[in-house]
């Protein structure tokens, strides 16, 4: 399998492009124009629309089965605090989790494919919007994408600090945690803070119930569960010497199993409603549904091993390793169809800085072994012609 030198100089471009021009989450324009023009400059039907900016390229090469390749496109509102070439062009935004890699790798893949050819079906390239938190895919599903694009199993790739260049890592069930957030308020009685015992204090209810929640990891489920609990924001009081009214925390809820999800929702909320009483201060929680577990289907997760043991080497490839806490929206996707997540490796020389970090730049190495993995991939699923 021979990657021609001018295609890949053409994907390191559009990398640098899109990571000096990054895009928030449904406001993927620049992003879906450059994306829908040269897919149909390399011969694929292009569908646009689909969750507002998302696109899909249809590849179809005679008569067979369908598979799906998703590449996630949106930037995070982040400063970037690394000095590339190709340094984020616009305050406040940045690609700082590879979607401009992925995005790269993935139109890079459908012209290599639509040239080659050595398939028979049909590959549906989906380029998805608003992964950070926003939920594009489930948007996309709901939209009706597999209705329209039907497919036998659709894949995501995701680059993975952390691991080495060169190597792949893939599970059976649980990649990726599910991802719940929630807002609670505290609702007291404001007073002077000379004269607490006028009041009802919602900072110290706010105290000990962040404390409170922390137990439910640690006691409330078995040690063979997991779940993490995480408050993020405390919003509260004006005035330095007044006890405020009301108090509001924000957080997340990261599961690997949907069971132990149900039962953490349930203990939080019986906290929040019973904690705050012996202080005469009232609890409320409202709930922001996010991801499900990304959970990968056996025949996918198997089907991308065997691709990685050939392309890399049995001893490069890390299968049934520990799944991550943090949450992906291709999970939206795996709930309505079969298909598989796997991390491609980003560490070279110098690791690379984490995800969502301020300092973070996809590692460019990594567009050969994306694009040729997608080649394989789709060689090995789909019939040979």
């Amino acid at each position: 399998m021979t990657l021609s030198p001018a295609l890949l100089d053409k994907a390191q471009h559009w990398r640098h492009q899109l990571h000096r021009e990054p895009e928030l989450g449904y406001q993927e324009h620049n992003t879906s124009d450059l994306v829908a023009r040269e897919l149909e400059l390399a011969g694929l039907q292009v569908h646009r629309g689909l969750a507002g900016t998302g696109v899909v390229g249809t590849l179809r090469n005679g008569e067979g089965p369908a598979i799906g390749l998703r590449a996630d496109m949106d930037a995070l509102p982040i400063n970037e605090k690394g000095a590339p070439q190709w340094r984020s062009a616009r305050k406040g935004v940045m690609h700082a989790c590879g979607h401009d890699g992925h995005t790269a790798i993935l139109l890079a893949a459908a012209q290599q494919l639509a040239t080659t050819r050595q398939f028979r079906g049909t590959v549906h390239f989906i380029f998805q919007p608003a992964e950070e938190n926003l939920g594009g895919a489930r948007k996309m599903v709901e939209e009706g994408l597999f209705q329209r694009f039907p497919v036998d199993a659709v894949y995501a790739m995701h680059n993975w600090p952390g691991l080495p260049l060169g190597s792949l890592a893939v599970n059976t069930g649980a990649m990726m945690a599910s991802l719940d957030s929630f807002e609670i308020t505290l609702s007291g009685k404001s007073c002077h803070a000379a004269m607490p015992e006028s009041g009802a204090d919602p900072v110290v209810v706010a105290a000990e119930l962040i404390l409170a929640l922390q137990t439910i990891p640690s006691r409330r489920l078995s040690p063979l569960a997991s779940a993490v609990v995480s408050v993020t924001q405390i919003h509260g009081g004006e005035a330095i010497n007044v006890i405020p009214e009301t108090l509001v925390l924000r957080g997340t809820v990261r599961c690997l199993q949907s069971d132990v999800r149900n039962k953490v929702r349930g203990l939080i909320e019986e906290f929040v409603a019973t904690l705050p009483r012996p202080f005469g201060v009232s609890g409320a929680i409202h709930w922001f549904p996010g991801y499900p577990v990304t959970a990968n289907h056996a025949g996918p997760a198997e089907q991308v091993r065997a691709v990685a043991q050939q392309m890399l080497g049995e001893e490069q490839v890390h299968w049934q390793v520990n799944p991550s806490m943090a949450s992906e929206d291709f999970a939206c996707m795996l709930d309505a169809c079969p298909g598989a997540y796997f991390w491609l490796g980003a560490d070279g020389a110098t690791p690379s800085a984490p995800l969502h970090n301020a300092e973070y730049d996809f590692n460019d190495a990594l567009i050969p072994l994306g694009v040729a993995f997608w080649q394989r991939l789709v060689e090995q699923t789909l019939p040979q012609t």
